[in-house]
């Protein structure tokens, strides 16, 4: 039985008056199974961090339009995303007198094989079934806190300064970059990129739970509603992408929201 990717994306303002978070999800204009899941949260200001979250997703478009997956390695692309719109950001600066920054996470499906990046506090969950297998870690500094076992997890979600960054695009340092690997990849498999906006209303298993039993549209319609309840009128921006491995007849892969990874 081949393996079909169903994916959607997803995105709400929130209870904030302008959406600064931006969302893509970008096949390979040449197909083979190759697709990039992109998410960014812009910060800086009115108009500011939309415009460092959107150079995110425009570079790695740019840069995903001639990457040749036989010959270059996955996360030579992702890397290279990361760094050009970090300095695209960092001299707009220059140009339009604000302070853009931004979160990047950047997931790269090609057959059997899944690669990543990310800087900030934008998230890539993955699980297989309802289990949770990864998350990425939190470049913040309630996360340095819990991670240093001075605070909670419940703690760090009502933390004073839950919203400080300890890297991200744009900054006058190079931004810190995690990069990570796999290639056991299974029918069942799904892939989570989301803001800060939605995970802070969720656990792990939550997710993997809710993902699970849903196909990729119905799972991020569900976790939107959910986390604008649970924001109770005081949400962030959501932005979400979920990335589903399912089993599915060679006969029935097709459509504007499948594709063979």
């Amino acid at each position: 039985m081949p393996i079909a990717l169903d994916a959607c994306i997803a995105q709400h303002r929130g209870d904030r008056r302008e959406q600064q978070d931006r969302v893509a999800l970008l096949p390979h204009p040449r197909g083979g199974g190759v697709v990039l899941a992109a998410l960014a949260d812009g910060m800086g200001g009115h108009a500011g961090g939309a415009l460092a979250a959107q150079q995110v997703i425009h570079t790695a478009r740019n840069n995903l339009e001639r990457f040749v997956a036989r010959s270059e390695p996955p996360l030579a692309l992702l890397g290279a995303s990361i760094a050009e719109a970090h300095m695209l950001i960092k001299a707009s600066r220059f140009i339009n007198e604000k302070d853009p920054h931004s979160t990047a996470v950047l997931l790269l499906l090609q057959p059997g094989k899944a690669s990543w990046v990310h800087c900030g506090d934008s998230r890539l969950y993955r699980f297989r079934g309802e289990q949770p297998l990864f998350r990425s870690a939190d470049h913040s500094y309630v996360a340095q806190l819990q991670r240093q076992g001075k605070i909670s997890a419940a703690q760090a979600l009502v933390h004073p300064n839950r919203n400080i960054l300890l890297t991200s695009l744009g900054g006058i340092e190079a931004p810190t970059v995690d990069r990570g690997e796999s290639a056991d990849l299974l029918a069942g498999d799904s892939f989570l990129l989301c803001s800060d906006g939605l995970w802070a209303y969720f656990d792990d298993a939550e997710l993997g739970g809710m993902i699970a039993v849903s196909s990729a549209r119905q799972a991020c319609e569900t976790l939107l509603a959910i986390a604008r309840e649970r924001g109770a009128g005081e949400g962030d921006n959501i932005s979400l992408a979920i990335l589903k491995l399912v089993e599915t007849p060679a006969q029935s892969v097709g459509g504007a929201r499948r594709a063979t990874p």
